[in-house]
């Protein structure tokens, strides 16, 4: 790569980097976040900010080979929008992006067959609210590291 990669997120100086750089991004990091009002709000809120930390952690490690999006946000219901997450890693695919990783902690996702046209990566939560620095950032090296091997296959078996 040309210059060295800090950081691959949704942000405007990130967008830039990718576009000049975008032949070496070819994973797509895709955080699954459901919303609710209802008496399981707390739950979904936790489970939403640890996986923003997670991804947020993860994009780090590999930054220049992934790229990592915002949430995909649905309504938590019994059925989660298997066919509107096709359609965003189809719009993806389009634009270079040869790689899905679908990360979420809602346990609805593992019923469906979102695993067929990416990797989805079902993550179970805890609370990071008073976790120190140093402890999250320890926690969250622990499970990346669960999934670095998934990855490697992942990447290893487009090049075959």
């Amino acid at each position: 790569m040309g210059q060295e990669v800090q950081q691959m997120k949704w942000k405007e100086k990130d967008a830039a980097m990718y576009l000049a750089e975008k032949e070496y991004v070819d994973t797509a990091v895709i955080p699954l976040m459901p919303v609710t009002a209802g008496k399981d709000m707390q739950d979904v809120v936790k489970s939403g900010e640890f996986i923003r930390y997670f991804t947020e952690y993860l994009e780090r490690q590999y930054a220049g080979r992934v790229y990592l999006f915002p949430a995909f946000t649905y309504i938590k219901t019994k059925q989660v929008p298997e066919e509107q997450l096709k359609h965003w890693q189809e719009l993806l695919r389009e634009e270079g992006f040869n790689h899905f990783l679908f990360i979420t902690s809602d346990a609805s996702w593992r019923r469906t067959s979102a695993d067929s046209f990416g990797e989805l990566f079902w993550i179970p939560a805890f609370s990071v609210e008073n976790m120190e620095v140093q402890e999250l950032a320890k926690t969250m090296e622990q499970q990346v590291q669960q999934l670095v091997p998934l990855m490697m296959d992942m990447w290893q078996s487009e090049e075959k």
